[in-house]
């Protein structure tokens, strides 16, 4: 075992002089290690955040939920022109459902609208995002609530004048003071702000309920009717925790077919979108990013393997003599050959901490720089761009190592001389 720290140590020696005797050449011989090591764990890193930030921001809602609605999550046979003549879904299907399917542990009508402007006495703020929902959103979504309480199921079927707003609103609005049982203006109707939602900060696509206001969904269809054309809705369907999730899909789907009368030719003229269909693609997408980012980053890591043979092949030409003092003196080819694979090795190594520490110092800026966002250089990430910068290293040295170990000693002294 003294033996191979010996040549360790010899080795990294050997590395140490290189790098300071021929400080351009190593440079430019490491500098595609660094950069394949760079483009490797960078784009790991950034498709790691991204995944995080998207699933972070769905993470409220089970993998199980379901939105039934005319538009489609993800890539459709149907075209075009014949979506566009679906319809849209509606309050009465909404009840329907509600009534009359098992295993359903909640389902919410929900309006997707334009944002409006809310004032309370002489503040206001613009672009505020509206959430008209019935009273089992607050289930589906696990909110929570910091002040206050979500209107209940008389209120929600009633279009109450009461409203649930978030964080950053309240503190728009009411600044230090308490925003319970105080009015603010939308749509023209005073709502009573019955409940603050918590602070959950922004989402990757900017999206937070901070500067949202939650309202019964009845009370916009009172005000603007059930043909709102600027307006779409959606239900929202969770549902029961253990429930055999594509039995349920058809069920819903036979049910809704049975609600419009589709006959049996007839394709769907509605998409029931699964969350988990959405997180699957996100992952396909990811996965997608990594092995494109890996294979860019492979490249230069093969060049970077060059640069380090380069550097042995160089070396082993300088230190002929030295290997023929060597093996006249008893060293074995084992020895040499160990000894030239340490060294690239250690080489390579230099190479791969340097583009990690380059990743590292990104990743730290672009978190300042985008605050919310947060970069993720994780361990796995680091052992794996250690593990390949190592093994470029040992492959990129075995045949220089192996010619060195093959030098007759005799030769390799008279030629070193």
């Amino acid at each position: 075992m003294r033996i191979y720290f010996r040549v360790l140590k010899e080795s990294f020696n050997f590395a140490m002089n290189a790098l300071r005797n021929n400080k351009l050449r190593t440079f430019l011989s490491l500098l595609g290690v660094t950069i394949g090591i760079f483009s490797i764990i960078g784009v790991l890193a950034a498709v790691d955040s991204l995944e995080k930030e998207i699933k972070g921001s769905i993470s409220s809602l089970d993998n199980s939920t379901i939105y039934l609605m005319r538009f489609s999550f993800g890539p459709t046979e149907i075209p075009k022109w014949k979506r566009e003549q679906f319809p849209d879904v509606t309050f009465e299907e909404y009840q329907y459902l509600n009534r009359s399917m098992p295993d359903m542990k909640a389902a919410s009508f929900v309006l997707n609208v334009s944002p409006e402007t809310i004032k309370y006495e002489d503040q206001s703020v613009t672009n505020v995002e509206v959430i008209p929902v019935t009273n089992d959103y607050y289930d589906i979504e696990e909110l929570q609530i910091v002040q206050g309480r979500f209107y209940n199921e008389p209120e929600s079927l009633s279009g109450a004048p009461v409203t649930v707003i978030g964080d950053e609103i309240a503190n728009s609005l009411f600044g230090v003071s308490n925003p319970i049982g105080k009015k603010i203006r939308i749509y023209g109707r005073k709502l009573t702000v019955i409940g603050v939602l918590k602070k959950e900060g922004t989402g990757l696509f900017g999206d937070s309920k901070d500067t949202a206001v939650i309202i019964p969904v009845n009370l916009v269809r009172k005000i603007y009717g059930t043909n709102n054309k600027s307006a779409f809705p959606a239900i929202i369907i969770k549902p029961e925790s253990g429930s055999d999730v594509p039995e349920f899909v058809a069920a819903l789907t036979q049910k809704m077919r049975t609600y419009r009368g589709l006959k049996p030719d007839e394709v769907d003229d509605f998409f029931v979108n699964q969350l988990q269909g959405f997180t699957d693609f996100i992952d396909n997408i990811t996965g997608t990013m990594s092995k494109i980012g890996g294979f860019i980053g492979m490249f230069s890591l093969l060049v970077g393997g060059f640069g380090i043979a380069n550097i042995m092949f160089v070396s082993v030409k300088e230190r002929t003599n030295l290997i023929g003092i060597q093996k006249a003196l008893g060293a074995k080819k084992k020895f040499i050959l160990l000894q030239f694979l340490f060294e690239a090795t250690i080489l390579a190594i230099f190479g791969g901490l340097i583009g990690l520490l380059l990743v590292w110092l990104v990743s730290f800026g672009a978190s300042q720089l985008t605050g919310d966002f947060e970069f993720i250089l994780s361990s796995s990430n680091m052992f794996w761009g250690m593990l390949w910068s190592t093994l470029i290293g040992l492959i990129a040295g075995i045949i220089p190592a192996w010619m060195a170990s093959r030098l007759d000693p005799v030769e390799a002294i008279r030629t070193g001389m």
